[in-house]
């Protein structure tokens, strides 16, 4: 009897272990974690290219403080900075011709359309005016407020016969064209010591026409940002042939490889309802009135 209750409890020991041994054998090995991988760092963003042109302008619109006041907001709409050289328009012209200029500003009608004839620009536009005057000292040793208040032609025939001191720009600029058009009319070579050819720029001529106790001619707009700082006082002024337009134009793109896209951006500020507003508001709180008319069709 012992011996077969020591069977069945030693069988019974098999038993168990051979159950323990079968669960343990079907058990699924949990797999080695692996290690996390780790994700790659984002490239930073590559800075965008920075966006500018070129605009070669006149020294009137330097001067005068109007593109010191058109540029910060183009610029904060657009983020496209402009480079400004600014010359007479001969000389801007020129150097747009060169391929040195994506744009220009000018104001000599006559050699902006020869610019698109010979192919330079395709199309220009209208963007506003104002108007020439003719400044000299209160004295008026020429007697033009007298006798040529509102005509250049007589004015300029007074200045020849009274040798008075005049400072010419003598640029090729659109002053110097539009005075060399009215010695023209006279028939008139000006020439002496009366007659100076100063070859630069408005704010300079001015400074130099004080100076020299003379007389010049002048777009009003200048004349007006720089007058408490000249004892020159307006002779001659307010006739249609002193009208003084301004166009902007693009370079032609297929003739250089110009900044077309900003370019293009500029000319519609310029065109566009706010850029005639802002043209149209600059001087009036200063000066008691616009220094320049928008006119852009």
């Amino acid at each position: 009897m012992k011996k077969t209750k020591a069977k069945h409890i030693l069988a019974l020991l098999l038993a168990l272990m051979l159950v323990f041994s079968m669960t343990a054998c079907t058990k699924t090995e949990k797999p080695a974690e692996q290690p996390a991988q780790e994700t790659p760092a984002e490239e930073p963003a590559a800075p965008a290219e920075p966006r500018d042109f070129i605009l070669a302008t006149t020294t009137s619109t330097q001067d005068s403080g109007l593109l010191d006041y058109l540029l910060p907001i183009f610029k904060e709409k657009t983020g496209i900075t402009v480079n400004v050289v600014a010359k007479g328009t001969g000389a801007a012209l020129e150097l747009a011709k060169n391929g040195d200029a994506d744009g220009v500003l000018v104001h000599a009608k006559a050699q902006e359309e020869a610019f698109i004839a010979e192919g330079f620009a395709k199309e220009r536009f209208d963007v506003m005016y104002n108007d020439f005057i003719i400044v000299g000292p209160e004295s008026d040793p020429a007697g033009l407020i007298a006798n040529a208040p509102n005509d250049p032609i007589k004015a300029f025939e007074l200045l020849a016969q009274t040798k008075s001191t005049f400072i010419s720009r003598g640029d090729e600029s659109g002053t110097h064209t539009k005075e060399k058009g009215y010695w023209k009319e006279l028939n008139i070579t000006p020439e002496g010591e009366w007659y100076v050819s100063a070859g630069t720029g408005m704010g300079a001529v001015l400074q130099m026409a004080d100076e020299k106790q003379g007389y010049t001619l002048t777009d009003r707009a200048t004349y007006l940002s720089m007058k408490d700082e000249l004892g020159l006082v307006i002779v001659t002024e307010k006739n249609d042939k002193m009208y003084n337009q301004y166009g902007v134009m693009m370079v032609n793109p297929e003739k250089y490889p110009i900044k077309e896209a900003e370019v293009q951006e500029f000319i519609d500020f310029l065109l566009s309802d706010e850029g005639q507003e802002l043209i149209a508001g600059f001087g009036k709180e200063e000066f008691g009135e616009s220094l320049f008319v928008p006119n852009a069709k």
